[in-house]
């Protein structure tokens, strides 16, 4: 027997139940996002495998290990995009949107990939949201993109459950001399380092102080500190921040081990981070990537953002039952007609409503049938409210109006004014 056909492990369908709740999520942020005056940008999910290697950096995790690259017919190298900043990067050097200094406050939201071991709350096809801003260079954009963060997440009600961090990396020579010394203090200590700690230590030791090795945290507890490296204007910048964090009443915790998994951050770095979600608990992450754009060939050009992972998101407001009840309902008012003629009359007295109220959720009954039946399919499908087209009602040109949810009895709308009578009770409703 054939094996049966199935979704590639780490690459899960969202099933009709569960977008209500994702689209609640990203239509909460794309508002949020336009009214800070952010505008959208939509980029391939296909670049040349060159992006990442040049702007991420060869010798990380990511590009040594998780990516998904393959040759085209061409035979160009290509890989699907494993995070989002470099291939917006790419796009505003490629259609000159920053040249001349112009300001840049975009917005981005899709699938990436990375071929890591699914588990919960990581997956090999997973979601996110990103912000980049170009060509502004104070700490006053840095504080921007921590606040509109905390904004968000009082408006969906998990505020209490995440935990801001903040570092500052320096600039690329400040950390050049703490790489050095922290190699040098690594190296004494080689022995009780974990394996993976000595590999990082010969391509990329800063991501040392990222491990989660228990024995190699203990040897990091003496080590050099990033604090103790940074250059004036490094350290300017970040009190710059903190002072903006704390006139606005935004509580943070310093973490020097926070350095995040990619080559290109400097200065600002942070991550809001929970312990509802067991070990993935970084919901959201981002810094500053001063030198990113000179690097891809571009003229110098400041740059911060941030990415949030959708999945991780969703799944917090499942965890503390953070969902609205209006979304969980899909339907406000379901139309049974019993009858061709009412049928008819059914699916024009339908697009009437809906000329008149636009966002109402108004769904015909299809495929005939019984009462029992129609009204059986009324009440699955949620709807506050049935209305009811039959040979009598037709006779009046009424329609029946049934509450489905609570109290209420049956009652009889003439059709001229069901809108006006929808539009008081679905919202009362």
């Amino acid at each position: 027997m054939s094996k049966s056909l199935q979704a590639i492990r780490g690459m899960n369908d969202i099933l009709p139940e569960q977008t209500p709740l994702w689209r609640y999520f990203e239509g909460t942020v794309a508002r949020l996002l336009d009214n800070y005056g952010y505008k959208q940008i939509r980029m391939p999910i296909v670049e040349f495998t060159e992006l990442f290697k040049r702007s991420i950096g060869e010798v990380t995790d990511i590009v040594e290990k998780e990516m998904y690259t393959f040759e085209d017919r061409n035979g160009d190298s290509l890989t699907l995009r494993p995070e989002g900043t470099a291939a917006c990067v790419r796009a505003v050097l490629e259609h000159g949107i920053t040249g001349g200094g112009q300001v840049q406050k975009l917005w981005y939201i899709g699938p990436m990939f990375r071929h890591e071991r699914p588990q919960k709350g990581r997956y090999r096809q997973f979601h996110q949201i990103g912000l980049e801003v170009f060509n502004l260079d104070g700490p006053d954009i840095d504080a921007e993109l921590i606040i509109m963060t905390w904004r968000l997440w009082g408006e969906l009600g998990i505020r209490d459950a995440v935990k801001l961090e903040l570092n500052s990396l320096g600039t690329s020579e400040s950390r050049g001399r703490y790489r050095e010394a922290l190699v040098e203090y690594l190296s004494a200590h080689h022995d009780k380092l974990d394996e993976d700690s000595q590999r990082r230590l010969k391509t990329n030791p800063l991501r040392v102080l990222d491990t989660k090795n228990a024995d190699t945290q203990a040897v990091l507890v003496d080590a050099p500190k990033m604090a103790d490296y940074l250059d004036d204007e490094s350290r300017a910048h970040f009190e710059g921040l903190k002072a903006r964090l704390d006139a606005v009443g935004i509580p943070y915790v310093l973490n020097p081990k926070l350095v995040r998994g990619l080559d290109y951050y400097s200065k600002t770095v942070f991550e809001w981070v929970t312990d509802k979600l067991g070990a993935q608990g970084t919901v959201c992450a981002g810094g500053r990537y001063d030198g990113l754009v000179e690097q891809m060939g571009g003229k110098p050009t400041t740059g911060v953002g941030f990415a949030m992972g959708i999945e991780r998101l969703v799944l917090m407001l499942e965890t503390l039952e953070q969902i609205p009840a209006e979304i969980s309902r899909q339907v406000d008012v379901y139309l049974c007609a019993f009858g061709e003629q009412a049928e008819l009359a059914g699916l024009a007295l339908a697009e009437r409503v809906r000329d008149q109220l636009p966002n109402l959720r108004l769904q015909v009954n299809a495929g005939a049938g019984s009462f029992k039946s129609q009204f059986k399919k009324a009440d699955k499908s949620g709807a506050l409210y049935a209305l009811i087209l039959g040979d009598d009602e037709m006779a009046q040109q009424v329609v029946g109006f049934k509450p489905l949810r609570g109290q209420g009895e049956q009652q009889s709308i003439a059709w001229d004014a069901l809108a006006a009578h929808l539009a008081t009770c679905v919202v009362q409703g």
